[in-house]
């Protein structure tokens, strides 16, 4: 199991952003979460097999219709914790 902390800048925000990342982490079966941040991008923490966190992070790159992402930003953590479900969180 691998863990990755993920930010994603450009157009991500009111966009469904967020929702898109929590169905497509539940099909790859990618625990974690997701959230905005104040600087306008979306903060992803995804944890699961090593191909299916990359593929999220593939998913990530294309977003929404109305999103227009710009940069992916990962570095590998060590989990410290494991989650259950992949949640939006506030």
């Amino acid at each position: 199991m691998v863990q990755y902390e993920i930010r994603v800048t450009g157009r991500v925000q009111g966009v469904g952003f967020r929702y898109y990342v929590q169905q497509q982490a539940k099909l790859l079966n990618v625990t974690g979460w997701v959230r905005n941040t104040v600087d306008g991008g979306v903060m992803v923490v995804a944890q699961g097999s090593e191909p299916a966190v990359k593929t999220l992070i593939d998913y990530l790159w294309v977003g929404p219709p109305l999103s227009l992402v710009k940069s992916v930003h990962t570095a590998e953590l060590q989990a410290i914790e494991t989650y259950t479900d992949f949640e939006v969180r506030y």
